[in-house]
């Protein structure tokens, strides 16, 4: 295989957009990065680090406007789907993403967590056709780790 070259169709299509599978994030407390139950991949919440750094901190609605939010929610996700290589090997194993919980940390007066999380969404939709269709959860929180704008776990169903 050629050095740098996507090794799965779900890579391709990241690479297509401009985008690559990070480093899997060290945890930042007592947890594993995900957790594999049957043919189910459990992922902790993951932030959007890029090379380790948050880019973006604050509440949205307030430091941090929508639009950023949903390109963090994005990074976040890339994250996650790091996450979910490093447990089976290859995205294309990946057969249903089945479920996505987003979590927004939220001025008091911001209401619009839903079109923050389709980052995420939309990302997943692209690169991963009808099996990236999927449950979801967009949540408004006071506060996240290490002042992130936003959190993204999920569920990926694998063969």
């Amino acid at each position: 295989m050629v050095e740098n070259q996507p090794s799965s169709a779900v890579e391709q299509r990241l690479a297509d957009l401009g985008l690559t599978l990070p480093e899997v994030a060290k945890p930042v407390a007592a947890y594993v990065p995900a957790v594999i139950t049957g043919n189910l991949v459990h992922t902790s919440g993951q932030l959007p680090f890029i090379n380790g750094e948050l880019t973006v901190t604050g509440k949205v609605g307030a430091q941090v406007n929508a639009e950023e939010a949903k390109d963090q929610a994005a990074t976040a996700v890339l994250n996650a789907l790091a996450v979910v290589k490093s447990m089976v090997g290859d995205l294309d194993r990946v057969t249903r993403i089945v479920k996505v919980v987003g979590f927004v940390a939220s001025d008091p007066s911001f209401t619009g967590q839903p079109g923050v999380v389709n980052g995420a969404s939309e990302l997943l939709g692209t690169v991963f056709g009808d099996a990236g269709i999927h449950a979801r959860s967009a949540v408004g929180v006071a506060a996240l780790p290490l002042d992130a704008a936003v959190e993204v776990e999920l569920i990926a169903e694998f063969s």
